[in-house]
């Protein structure tokens, strides 16, 4: 099933997509309360089809992201490709760390900038280097802890395309205190349009991933692409590695990191950065995943920088 939240006069809907149409639940349902029953998302989804609250074409809605509230959100780099072209803006020798090969490693990002499909992103305040991410998103739909790679995505309810948008000045010079990324990554994270249940894209399997395309365009140009197919980890090693000592609950949203060719950075790592230049306000960028869509996304302008005071030096 393909899941959408979309915004009403009177607050989010939560619907199923079939065809061109939408299916909505009852007013006040939300995906987030679905993932947290047990059974919640196939049943609703079921009732849904069978007796909606009511049918809305799919092209006249105001997508919201999927799951607007997401308790939390962790951010992956599990494409080979895409750590070998970005660990290159260290130096032209750069190469990708042994430790990565060892496990997948990810940071927390703000659950507060969860950004829909259709909502316009300003340029971090201060940021002189914009970037996007191509990325996809696994939700999860049940608690685990300590899981086994084998059992991961056993804890996956769907899938969703995510672009975590990137202030690459900020994200540089915040970690020199080998803190972060933090405010390079926190002013938007835009997830969406759909939520899609796992056996849709069962069909795709292969390797550590599915054999589907993952491409991006920025004003209208295509800058990259790549393959789902092409994770180094797959989503089962990110939520036991994510569960690890802790726990993983139900709308928790792990993304993949960013795929091969998906950002600028990466471009910038291989070839300078006069390669191409950063997002500016008016700038287009659309990603795409094959049967999880689309996302394009206007660039706008952001606020200026609220100034705070610089820590005193001590002898």
């Amino acid at each position: 099933m393909r899941f959408v939240t979309y915004a009403e006069d009177d607050g989010d809907r939560v619907g199923v997509l079939a065809g061109e149409q939408v299916h909505a639940l009852p007013a006040g349902t939300t995906l987030l309360g679905l993932l947290r029953t047990e059974g919640g998302l196939a049943e609703a989804g079921e009732r849904a089809l069978a007796s909606p609250a009511a049918v809305r074409p799919y092209a006249d809605l105001r997508l919201r992201a999927p799951l607007p509230d997401p308790p939390t959100v962790r951010d992956f780099m599990a494409f080979e490709e895409h750590v070998a072209g970005t660990v290159r803006l260290a130096g032209a020798g750069a190469t990708v760390p042994d430790r990565w090969y060892e496990a997948p490693a990810f940071y927390f990002t703000s659950p507060y900038a969860v950004r829909g499909p259709h909502d316009d992103v300003p340029v971090p305040p201060g940021s002189e280097l914009f970037d996007f991410e191509l990325e996809v998103a696994a939700v999860i739909g049940r608690t685990g802890r300590d899981v086994h790679p084998a059992d991961g995505e056993s804890h996956i309810a769907g899938y969703t395309i995510m672009n975590d948008w990137s202030a690459r000045d900020l994200q540089f010079a915040e970690m020199e205190v080998r803190l972060g990324p933090v405010k390079g990554k926190d002013t938007a994270t835009t997830l969406g349009p759909v939520l899609v249940t796992p056996d849709e894209v069962e069909p795709w399997r292969t390797g550590s991933g599915y054999d589907l395309a993952m491409t991006v365009d920025v004003n209208g140009v295509r800058f990259g692409e790549d393959r789902w197919s092409s994770m180094a980890f797959g989503f089962g090693d990110l939520v036991a590695y994510a569960s690890r000592g802790s726990e993983v609950r139900p709308g928790d949203v792990l993304g993949s990191g960013t795929c091969g060719n998906g950002c600028l950075a990466e471009l910038w790592g291989r070839s300078g950065l006069d390669a191409h230049p950063p997002l500016r306000a008016g700038d287009v960028v659309t990603v795409s995943v094959e049967q999880l869509g689309s996302i394009t996304t206007r660039v706008v302008e952001g606020v200026a920088p609220v100034p705070v005071a610089s820590a005193r030096r001590h002898p």
